[in-house]
């Protein structure tokens, strides 16, 4: 097998893996409800509130 048969067999094999990771983040994101989403924004918004960064 040549060298360049290798690369674009390892290339290949990264773009599949790719679509896999970002296949399995996106069905965690829309596994979460509208009211579990605001619920974690507004959990966000008050710690960052609380402590502010570079104190």
């Amino acid at each position: 097998m040549r060298w360049w048969k290798v690369v674009g067999l390892a290339a290949f094999v990264g773009v599949a893996a790719t679509g896999v990771a970002v296949a399995r983040a996106e069905r965690r994101r829309r596994a979460y409800t509208p009211e579990e989403i605001r619920a974690r924004l507004r959990e966000r918004a008050a710690s960052a509130g609380e402590e502010p960064e570079g104190a």
